[in-house]
């Protein structure tokens, strides 16, 4: 099984990679722009599950968020109960799952690097009231030492900067400290940094 999940995480890498170099061509950028930034990464595999809760009003399987590393890519099982919340009221839009199809989560990393033309779309998890769900991120994140901020070819006097410079490693590890430690202040957002 250890040795499934690591090619599965290797080959999840690669695809995550390639979306990387994508994204640089769609903003005019050399495709190997990005990838400098992932050298030493820190990306992370994890496996959730979700049992059933005969009242799933009472319960979230993971509460409202945002990704924080660049790109997630995730594959669920058929159950279903990852939701997006609409950008424009807020409003929580079910995300039908799709037989063997990957879902590209953007990361705050991507929203602050292109200076707000990809954005990190908020989210969050509901458990079923009979059935369990299976889920499988792979969190695609920079080297711990990245600063992350506006790309400077993206900046002109015309566009200027949209957040201030902050470093990864610092960012994820005062994120992880209020989420886990459910600390009576609101958890560290990439709004946070807005310029």
């Amino acid at each position: 099984m250890i040795l499934i999940c690591q090619e599965y995480a290797r080959e999840v890498e690669k695809l995550a990679f390639k979306l990387l170099e994508l994204i640089s061509i769609s903003l005019g950028l050399p495709g190997d722009r990005l990838s400098g930034y992932f050298k030493e990464q820190t990306s992370i595999l994890r496996f959730n599950h979700y049992p059933p809760c005969p009242n799933p009003e009472l319960a979230l399987g993971v509460g409202r968020h945002k990704d924080g590393g660049a790109l997630t890519v995730l594959a669920q099982d058929s159950v279903g109960g990852l939701q997006v919340g609409r950008r424009s009221d807020g409003e929580w839009i079910p995300v039908k799952p799709i037989p063997d199809a990957l879902i590209i989560n953007i990361g705050n990393c991507m929203q602050v690097w292109t200076n707000d033309k990809y954005w990190s779309a908020e989210h969050r998890v509901v458990v079923n009231t009979s059935k369990e769900r299976f889920s499988v991120p792979f969190f695609f994140f920079p080297s711990h030492e990245t600063n992350i901020e506006p790309l400077e070819e993206l900046i002109s006097e015309e566009n200027p900067p949209c957040y201030k410079k902050c470093n990864w490693g610092k960012f994820f590890v005062s994120r992880n400290r209020s989420d886990f430690k459910k600390l009576e202040v609101e958890d560290i957002q990439i709004d946070h940094f807005k310029a």
